[in-house]
């Protein structure tokens, strides 16, 4: 079979089950990340500083295994990039860590948080101007503050990491032909995404900052994730798939038990979520949930989303009980534990895995994943084994994969789509989402613009993007 035929085949299959319609069989999708190094033959180091390295191990991956989908590199975060930006909050391979230990998040002192108790309403008046002015110089080794002596190294590390990220960026296209043309084999996911309550603990108060704030400042901390919904709403759309058939990745952290209670969840971390969900669901995108830890408590209330409108991906919740209380009305993935497919038997990967598609997968609807990201202690034997299993035992009589017909054209999700709110009816930013120096504020300082104003006035706005987007990529990317 050609390796076209193929990739239409697979994106087909992977795409009906997305749509919580059932395929010809179960599409496989493994989120495999420093797994395709350790398979390849290479170390962590290798694929974290030369992406080059990671996306060739991500395709031997591609060609040797019978699966339905990919991540390009599941790797995501090029050390050669937060090198050239001096970003402090990396354990990096092969620079204080073993070459073959994975890169890591470091979590700032309290004290030492990124942004301070008493900045709420810098950030909540222009979030953009917060990240550039203040976020960027404390994360980074290099980048001067406003009022501070500039320096080489400063101007150094916003031009070299600026054009790092347009450099990665711009690779992910030519990579994902790779992927389509020499294995047949679609791309997982298209757009980055993060909850506004996420941002706050992950990049700039902290954890414990956060957690003291809910209790001393909750309706500062509530104003905050309302001010940078419309900003991650944008990121979230702007580099989402422009054919509308794959999800774009929501990597969920800190709003789960134990991190907050239900009451701060259905306070903060819910209304500034929900918007913003039903947004790319009215523009036509689903969004995977990828529900690290525990979110159980939490299951009935994504129930309140439109049909179709995500993919629930089980981490260390019960993947049969997700089942039970989700599959009526959103496609599931993963629920297979990372640490069997680590330390197990192949005949406990198997059994398990068994049990997933006698369970789980019936009626369509389920992708078979493993419950985390998969790093290098991963086994590769047991890998294989989930894959034939599924092969063999993941098959639906009589059914066929139809046309990858994207979620959101089905009649029914159609309609869902046409009544939602979304982001609608908030109150617009003072400075537009996708804005860095509005061009009103420019034109005011310009000399007497003649001849055609607009065709300024548009090269002017498609430029000052690109400085937008470094800012916002680097605080949710990387």
């Amino acid at each position: 079979m050609s390796h076209e035929r193929l990739y239409e085949q697979r994106l087909a299959r992977y795409v009906t089950a997305m749509r919580n319609d059932t395929p010809d069989r179960v599409p496989i999708r493994p989120f495999v990340a420093e797994f395709t190094a350790a398979y390849a033959g290479m170390t962590c180091q290798d694929v974290a500083h030369d992406y080059q390295k990671a996306f060739d191990a991500a395709l031997r991956c591609a060609k040797d295994f019978d699966w339905d989908a990919v991540v390009p590199n599941m790797v995501y975060v090029w050390t050669g990039l937060t090198q050239a930006a001096g970003l402090r909050y990396y354990g990096i391979p092969g620079i204080g860590l073993p070459p073959d230990t994975a890169f890591s998040y470091l979590e700032p002192p309290e004290d030492r948080a990124f942004m301070r108790a008493d900045e709420y309403d810098a950030l909540i008046e222009n979030p953009t101007a917060f990240l550039f002015n203040t976020w960027l110089p404390r994360v980074s080794a290099d980048v001067a503050a406003p009022g501070a002596p500039a320096s080489y190294r400063s101007h150094l590390a916003l031009v070299k990491s600026a054009m790092a990220l347009m450099e990665y960026f711009n690779a992910f296209g030519p990579q994902i032909d790779r992927l389509r043309v020499e294995c047949g084999m679609p791309s997982a996911i298209a757009g980055i995404f993060k909850a506004p309550f996420d941002i706050l603990a992950d990049k700039l108060r902290g954890y414990l900052g956060l957690v003291e704030d809910m209790a001393t400042r909750p309706a500062k901390v509530l104003a905050a994730c309302e001010a940078l919904m419309p900003h991650l709403c944008r990121v979230g759309l702007a580099t989402a798939d422009p054919a509308r058939l794959l999800p774009i990745g929501f990597w969920m952290h800190r709003g789960c038990v134990p991190f907050i209670n239900p009451r701060q969840f259905a306070s903060h971390y819910w209304p500034t979520l929900r918007p913003i969900i039903e947004e790319f669901w009215k523009q036509g995108h689903q969004t995977l949930f990828y529900a690290e830890g525990r979110w159980a408590a939490h299951l009935e209330t994504f129930r309140e989303l439109p049909r179709r409108s995500i993919v629930f991906h089980a981490d260390r919740d019960d993947v049969f009980a997700v089942k039970r209380i989700l599959g009526d009305r959103f496609a599931i993935s993963g629920g297979v534990p990372n640490v069997l497919l680590s330390f197990g038997r192949p005949e406990e990967v198997r059994d398990f895995c068994r049990r997933v598609i006698d369970e789980v997968a019936p009626g369509g609807g389920y992708i078979m994943d493993a419950g985390a990201i998969m790093q290098n202690d991963t086994s590769a034997a047991n890998l294989r084994v989930l894959t034939e299993t599924t092969r063999e035992f993941g098959v639906y009589p009589g059914a066929s994969a139809p046309t990858a017909v994207p979620p959101c054209d089905l009649p029914e999700s159609v309609a869902d789509r046409s009544s939602l709110q979304g982001m609608a009816g908030r109150p617009a930013p003072r400075v537009a989402a996708g804005v860095c120096l509005p061009w009103e504020e420019v034109a005011a300082e310009l000399p007497p613009v003649t001849g055609n104003p607009d065709l300024v006035r548009r090269v002017w706005e498609r430029v000052d993007r690109l400085g937008n987007d470094y800012i916002w990529q680097l605080l949710l990317s990387f």
